[in-house]
């Protein structure tokens, strides 16, 4: 059942579609992350403004070090030592749409931890967006019927897993290592 939900997710990622999906955190919107026109979707069906960036989700330190110039030691012990849900912001990011990299040149980005995600970008075999499923200026949903029918009917897959969960977590921790290799909380 889960690789014919992981193989129909992924026909949808690789057609510049949009999926609803549940995550380490709370329910998501997703595309390819390095689809620009997949993003640009991300943004409409969300009415979000585009100058505000999204983070995306990996799953393996491996893969991640193939979107970044480089992955600090620092960030190494944070994913390691986290307990909860974990995003840094990396400076310098290679391969993703442009439209996901932030102003200052950063991009978000979270080894996921969850079962279903590792396995959907693990087969897909490149990074998703994950931004939170509700539209710009109102809260995130805790479970998926707290996400608003808008959103449901705009995506093109909605992902049959957890359906009756609500959200354990709320979003993740979003950290920043500097240069000096102090680490700056964001969230």
């Amino acid at each position: 059942m889960k690789e014919e939900i992981v193989a129909e997710a992924i026909k949808v990622l690789k057609n510049s579609g949009t999926i609803l999906y549940p995550t380490d955190t709370i329910w998501g919107i997703g595309c390819d992350a390095l689809d620009e026109v997949a993003v640009r979707n991300i943004y409409t069906i969300k009415y979000r403004d585009i100058t505000k960036s999204m983070l995306i989700l990996v799953d393996s330190i491996e893969m991640l070090a193939n979107y970044v110039e480089e992955v600090p030691a620092m960030a190494l012990k944070l994913i390691d030592a986290s307990t909860r849900p974990l995003t840094i912001i990396y400076p310098k990011p290679k391969k993703i749409a442009k439209n996901l990299i932030a102003a200052d040149n950063t991009i978000g980005i979270r080894v996921t931890r969850d079962e279903f995600c590792k396995s959907l970008i693990k087969e897909f075999g490149r990074p998703i967006v994950s931004t939170s499923a509700n539209l710009s200026g109102q809260n995130p949903p805790l479970g998926y019927f707290d996400v608003s029918n808008e959103i449901k009917m705009a995506v093109d897959y909605i992902v049959p897993l957890r359906l009756d969960e609500l959200s354990k977590a709320r979003s993740s921790d979003v950290v920043r290592v500097l240069k000096n290799g102090e680490i700056e909380i964001i969230r």
